[in-house]
């Protein structure tokens, strides 16, 4: 699968960290990596600073690390998740 910066891409990111259990907030900081994880909340905040190509990047790079339970999302959501897993990390 290949990586597409356009809103449609980054709305489908926002909706697989949400189905996954994940609220996700487009804040003003100046986070060193673009972006905090606060894991015993399940809160994600990106910069909303940040343009449309950072921020998928920054949600590709979170998807990553975060331990999604495929078993909790829609097949079709776990299609992504499973596609975006087999993607090489672009850093």
């Amino acid at each position: 699968m290949q990586i597409k910066y356009t809103p449609h891409y980054l709305r489908k990111l926002e909706d697989l960290l949400n189905e996954s259990g994940y609220v996700l907030r487009y804040e003003k900081g100046n986070f060193k990596s673009g972006y905090c994880i606060l894991r015993d909340t399940c809160l994600v905040i990106v910069n909303k600073y940040y343009t449309l190509e950072g921020k998928i990047n920054c949600l590709l790079e979170i998807v990553r690390q975060l331990d999604i339970d495929p078993e909790k999302l829609s097949p079709k959501q776990q299609k992504l998740l499973v596609e975006l897993l087999e993607i090489p990390n672009p850093l």
